[in-house]
């Protein structure tokens, strides 16, 4: 075997190494340490690959749950009176011994999610970037101070721990997703009840040892926990646990409008909800054809198109048209789809049976509506779930391809006359995630970034809709949920407002009337 086919990494070293070539519990809190592996459900981590099963999990019952959530709200107690600055060391910690151990966590991250280890390196460096700017935050969790109208009082207001939060990720950023939001809990003051895909179990579990190794150093034990149950029952009881001061959700529109209703239906709780995307990109008449060619083939194909941030559908000018899909022909061309675990892979394989038949059946329906396949299409015949990345032309706004998310590495060309219409495709839709724009001209820019532009959370010019600064908000509008995490002001979602007005003059308002 050459250098250029030799795997990047040894499966069995890698599990052994992060103890996980042995059935392993996937339920952890500090007071009760790492639940039982006997007499429980199994859920096999499956490598989307190759199909081999690489490690087994025992899964959580509702006796950890309880557990769980009664160690939380004990620890949540103590917690809250540690300085925010301490907060955040414990969360640097973190990060940095996710960096120590970058190379073992990316496989595991590989062979969980099928992503290439050059993905799978890139998610864990953002949840690096993120215990550091969390880290930073911890000591910037600023109140306003205000002009009160009374004499000798001061008024300001600060931010206070709201309690246990629960954190529900999806399969497709199994590292990042916890670190955005687990992050921004645990500076804040709150502990956190972790609850990730049974799809990605290795993943969870890995992490919450580099977590336990921090707590252990900073004497912050008990901060951060783990449930993975094989079935939805037990999320669907932290959803509706009162005791979980606040959910934070990822995943599909359909779920997350059910969390939003049963958190909502107990007064004083939260959620924060990171639900579809359908994320469009424009493309001018002035756009540098190629450099857009090159950013939305990374749109497309990243992730194998199962990132809520993925580039759906691509709104080309009728004149450039022709020209930017034989640009991103020639790009998609380009783009190794194997095996996540050979060094020249760019994209590796879908996550499961059920992704590769969703392909199938949105290429049917497209094909059926009367769009054209001209590029991919196809299921690729080799171990593992394999498809190619795939452009679609001849699409109408009211198709179901345009309309739906597709979470898989299919785009779908529209094309405008003018920048209104552009616009009106572009927001003719349910989700309101990521946007771009490919132009040159700063007038049709401002267009798109003003208020009659585009309706998305995120936009992006001259770049792919896909990626994330950590510096910024990340979340959507619409039925993307309207929620915030990551950098910006987004750390006040996860704690409690507190308007405060102290009187420090010794008199009253009522001294001429009473007298005592």
């Amino acid at each position: 075997m050459s250098e250029a086919t030799k795997p990047l990494f040894d499966t069995a070293s890698v599990l052994a190494t992060l103890g996980l070539d042995h059935p392993h519990s996937g339920t952890y809190a500090d007071s009760l340490g790492w639940g039982p592996v006997e007499g429980r459900p199994v859920i096999e981590a499956v490598c989307p690959a190759d199909g081999e099963i690489v490690g087994r999990i025992s899964a959580s019952d509702a006796a950890d749950y309880e557990a769980l959530v009664s160690a939380a709200v004990e620890r949540q107690k103590s917690w809250r009176a540690v300085p925010a600055p301490r907060r955040g060391e414990f969360v640097r910690r973190i990060g940095q011994l996710i960096e120590e151990n970058l190379d073992d966590l990316a496989a595991i991250v590989c062979l969980d999610t099928g992503k290439s280890i050059m993905e799978a390196r890139g998610e864990l460096r953002e949840a690096v970037d993120m215990s550091t700017l969390a880290a930073g935050q911890a000591r910037m969790m600023y109140g306003f101070t205000q002009q009160s109208q009374r004499v000798d009082h001061r008024m300001y207001d600060q931010w206070l721990p709201l309690g246990v939060v629960g954190l529900i990720s999806a399969y497709n950023f199994p590292a990042a997703v916890w670190a955005q939001n687990g992050f921004l809990s645990a500076i804040a003051g709150n502990t956190v009840i972790w609850k990730p895909s049974p799809k990605v179990p290795l993943t969870a579990v890995a992490i919450q040892k580099i977590v336990n190794r921090a707590a252990a150093e900073t004497d912050s034990r008990g901060v951060f926990s783990l449930f993975i149950p094989d079935d939805d029952t037990l999320a669907e009881r932290l959803v509706a646990d009162a005791r979980v001061d606040m959910v934070s959700f990822t995943g599909s529109t359909r779920v997350g409008r059910k969390v939003a209703e049963i958190v909502g239906s107990t007064l004083g709780r939260r959620y924060q909800l990171e639900c579809s995307g359908n994320n469009g990109c424009l493309v001018d008449e002035t756009a540098d054809l190629e450099l857009a060619a090159k950013a939305l083939t990374f749109g497309v194909v990243g992730t194998t198109g199962q990132r809520c941030t993925s580039t759906r559908r691509v709104i080309a000018h009728h004149s450039i048209a022709d020209r930017l899909v034989e640009l991103m022909k020639r790009s998609f061309d380009q783009i190794a789809v194997g095996d996540p675990r050979d060094p020249g892979t760019v994209v590796g394989p879908l996550i499961d049976r059920r992704a590769v038949e969703d392909f199938r059946n949105v290429l049917a329906q497209a094909e059926k509506d009367g769009a054209t396949v001209v590029h991919g299409g196809g299921v690729i015949d080799r171990p593992g779930l394999y498809v190619e990345p795939t452009i679609v032309t001849g699409v109408q706004p009211h198709f179901a391809i345009a309309q739906e998310e597709t979470f898989v590495p299919i785009v779908s060309v529209l094309t405008y006359e003018d920048l209104d219409e552009a616009i009106a495709i572009h927001n003719d839709v349910a989700q309101g995630l990521a946007s771009g724009m490919h132009s040159t001209n700063v007038t049709h820019i401002e267009t798109f970034l003003s208020a009659r532009g585009s309706d998305c959370g995120i936009v992006r010019v001259n770049m792919g809709t896909t990626g994330a600064d950590v510096g910024s908000a990340f979340g959507g509008e619409k039925e993307t949920g309207g929620g915030r995490t990551a950098g910006s002001d987004a750390w006040k979602g996860f704690a409690r407002r507190q308007s405060v007005c102290v009187n420090w003059g010794g008199t009253s308002a009522w001294d001429s009337r009473i007298s005592l």
